[in-house]
């Protein structure tokens, strides 16, 4: 019996054509800018978006760790919504890797406006940390795969360049946000500081993130990047998947979006899920009512073979992507209707 693993996209296993691709590279040492597929996968990632350089990285964590720092330092502030990926799943990296502030905002499913960022931009105060960057997280994880639309992030973008602060983009699905809104990459260029681009979910690369921005903030990430433990030699291999992914892995991500919006239309039809989160992309997140709890439902979803996430209390996080074939999607769906 197959395994349907909707814990996260990041489980994808690389095809066999992306294997194939990998173990065709050609390799140099990146310490010394010579792996010739890492910078065939850096200059193809700053083109798309409309950016001078890019650095690959091995995980996203590492790129958006390296932009707050190089964006911030010591008796500074970042803002960002509550739920940002960079405050809540990097570990306190913020605190430890740049010793700066961090101001919250409540946003609306992951999502800020230029009213709410405005408002938490300190005053020239002594008293208070100077605020430095805002960071966006595109697509919002804990939103439930929401996304900005390039006329909000326009609208955020110029209000930062009004401010004198930078605008970091933490792409973990950028992708997904791209896919589903028929929006350009190339337009991102024009609005963000940095982005980090992640190849290692929904476009299936076995690890890997691209940092990008101007030359001069890249020459200076790629300092940061040696200090953090980032400087690798002959990756090129990965960095090969990554060009693969983004080649052929993107178009796809539209079928994640279409499965995902089947689980929420069968979620909404049960008897023991009180809310889901409106389905724009490929993550479903959804509230139980009294009949399970959290752990119980997905014991009992495991002992069916589906592997889902408890997402906190009452609360559980299903994510599609290129690993879940139409026959376990059925499955699934056949599944949450027995229950």
């Amino acid at each position: 019996m197959f395994i349907t693993d909707l814990r996260s996209d990041t489980v994808t296993k690389p095809t066999p054509e992306m294997l194939e691709a990998m173990f065709a590279a050609q390799v140099g040492d990146d310490v010394y800018e010579e792996d010739p597929t890492i910078n065939a996968l850096e200059a193809k990632a700053a083109a798309m978006f409309g950016m001078e350089a890019g650095l690959f990285c091995p995980s996203g964590t590492m790129t958006n760790q390296i932009a707050i720092k190089a964006h911030t330092g010591p008796l500074t502030e970042v803002i960002c919504d509550v739920t940002a990926h960079i405050y809540q799943y990097e570990g306190g990296g913020i605190a430890s890797n740049s010793y700066a502030s961090v101001a919250l905002v409540n946003g609306e499913r992951g999502k800020m406006t230029p009213e709410q960022i405005e408002g938490n931009i300190r005053p020239d105060n002594l008293h208070h940390p100077i605020t430095k960057l805002v960071a966006l997280e595109n697509t919002c994880n804990k939103g439930g795969g929401a996304y900005y639309t390039i006329d909000e992030i326009a609208a955020i973008s110029a209000l930062c360049k009004r401010e004198n602060l930078a605008l970091h983009l933490d792409g973990a699905r950028v992708f997904n946000a791209l896919v589903a809104s028929g929006e350009d990459a190339k337009n991102y260029g024009l609005y963000f500081d940095s982005i980090s681009v992640c190849l290692s979910k929904g476009l299936g690369a076995p690890v890997g993130s691209v940092l990008l921005g101007s030359k001069a903030f890249i020459k200076h990430s790629r300092r940061i990047r040696k200090v953090f433990g980032g400087g690798m030699r002959q990756a090129g291999y990965l960095a090969a998947a990554g060009i693969y992914a983004l080649d052929n892995h993107v178009d796809r991500l539209a079928e994640d979006h279409r499965k995902a919006k089947q689980l929420e239309e069968t979620l909404l039809q049960t008897n023991y899920v009180e809310s889901v989160l409106p389905v724009e992309t490929n993550i479903v997140i959804f509230k139980l009512n009294q009949k399970y709890n959290d752990a119980a439902f997905v014991q009992t979803l495991a002992e069916q073979n589906i592997r889902a996430s408890a997402f906190g209390p009452q609360m559980i996080r299903f994510v599609t992507h290129l690993d879940v074939t139409d026959e376990m999607l059925e499955h699934t769906l056949k599944v949450l209707k027995s229950l």
